[in-house]
């Protein structure tokens, strides 16, 4: 039997303020478990999940811990049904005070695009509908 490799489960990230950053995520469409005052997590049907712990959380268990500079090295990418899905929850999240790093726009090689920092200024990325062979096709120069 061949040795299965890593599985992807989820992305931690690191909060200051607990409510803020649950506030945020609602707003974007997740549904958030609170699980207690530092730490919160959206589980997919298919068993990711995104997390987010405080760093008094995190310094329990890790005393060493310092926090990452900001804004931080990814972008946190969420796909919509359609490109006006990006259109409308860009504008929503923006008109809630969060604030905007890339309007939407249609780069060439993808579909509608837009990004937005949470409040920890992370980089949230809302992308819409995809056709992942015509991607994969340009990638490798086919297109």
């Amino acid at each position: 039997m061949a040795a299965k490799g890593p599985q992807f489960h989820g992305i931690y990230v690191f909060v200051e303020d607990i409510q803020r950053t649950i506030s945020f995520y609602e707003r974007l469409g997740l549904e958030v478990e609170v699980v207690s005052d530092t730490f919160a997590r959206a589980t997919w049907r298919n068993g990711l999940t995104l997390s987010f712990g405080t760093a008094e959380l995190t310094r329990s268990y890790d005393p060493n811990w310092v926090a990452p500079g900001q804004p931080g090295s990814c972008t946190i990418g969420f796909d919509f049904e359609s490109d006006a899905d990006v259109d409308v929850t860009y504008k929503r999240l923006v008109a809630a005070g969060y604030t905007p790093h890339l309007e939407p726009c249609t780069p060439p090689w993808q579909a509608r695009f837009a990004i937005v920092k949470d409040p920890d200024k992370n980089y949230v990325g809302l992308h819409g509908p995809r056709d992942l062979q015509a991607d994969r096709q340009r990638e490798q120069g086919h297109a």
